[in-house]
């Protein structure tokens, strides 16, 4: 891709590179089939998950009957489940439909993407105290999880490392996790999830402590991920960001291209 950046054109390459694909490789316990458009994932260690290139032009009655099998399947599977919602799907009254149907919105990310070369180009960034190393054990993944806990303080963490292994026991070439570390203690941590067929490395995590915050560290953990993913001959880096991350992405020349939101569905809470 050689053309100069450009929103539209990104998000058309977004949405037929990224937004149905279901990996190769699956973890253990993992399952995926179709319920019309949509690509639904089924096990994974958090919550289930629905996603979709487009609607097919649904609307109306036959949209809601879509949704509403969701909630019958994963209600009678006593599965929470995400539809990731983004800021250009139609039809336009979705997110109303899908509130209707019990599913609440959880915090709006941004879309950014960028290209690989000039971010992986960037200089070795030498932070006093702090050094940066890909780590591929269960110990250093929990490591990650209590330092994600301590930055959000959520309790929704415990899952993580548990995820991280067992996605890459399914498929170590296709997951990259790096920390940074100050002595024994991990300060941030971030993973790149490679994506054969297509030109992304998709990156996620980025959660640093308040402490070390300021000190180009994130900026480290990217640009070494950038490194890997060019070795690789990818050629776009793409990320779900928070308000925090994203000022500093698009410092190194990611571009908004849309939202997403979380919109869950907990069979819990819709009984009660």
């Amino acid at each position: 891709m050689n053309e100069a950046l450009d929103a539209g054109r990104l998000r058309e390459i977004y949405d037929e590179q990224l937004k149905a694909h279901v990996p190769e490789r699956l973890p253990a316990g993992v399952t995926v089939d179709r319920d019309g458009p949509l690509v639904r994932f089924f096990g994974l260690s958090r919550s289930g998950y629905l996603t979709y290139r487009d609607l097919g032009g649904l609307d109306g009655a036959e949209l809601d009957d879509l949704i509403r099998r969701q909630v019958v399947t994963f209600t009678e599977r006593g599965e929470e489940v995400e539809w990731k919602l983004h800021g250009h799907d139609q039809p336009a009254d979705l997110a109303d439909r899908l509130v209707a149907h019990g599913f609440t919105p959880e915090v709006q990310e941004t879309v950014v993407i960028g290209r690989v070369a000039p971010i992986a180009a960037a200089p070795l960034r030498e932070i006093p105290g702090v050094r940066v190393r890909e780590v591929t054990s269960r110990a250093d993944f929990d490591r990650i999880a209590v330092m994600e806990e301590e930055v959000w303080g959520d309790g929704s963490r415990d899952h993580l490392a548990e995820s991280l292994a067992g996605e890459l026991a399914a498929d170590p070439d296709g997951l990259l996790v790096v920390v940074a570390e100050a002595g024994d203690r991990v300060v941030s941590a971030g993973w790149t999830r490679y994506i054969p067929g297509t030109e992304f490395a998709t990156l996620w995590g980025g959660s640093t402590l308040a402490e070390y915050r300021g000190r180009g560290v994130y900026k480290a953990i990217v640009e070494h991920r950038a490194r890997r993913a060019a070795e690789r001959g990818f050629s776009l880096l793409q990320v779900d960001c928070s308000p925090d991350s994203r000022p500093i992405l698009e410092r190194v020349g990611l571009i908004p291209i849309t939202t997403t939101t979380p919109y869950m569905f907990r069979p819990d809470l819709a009984a009660e």
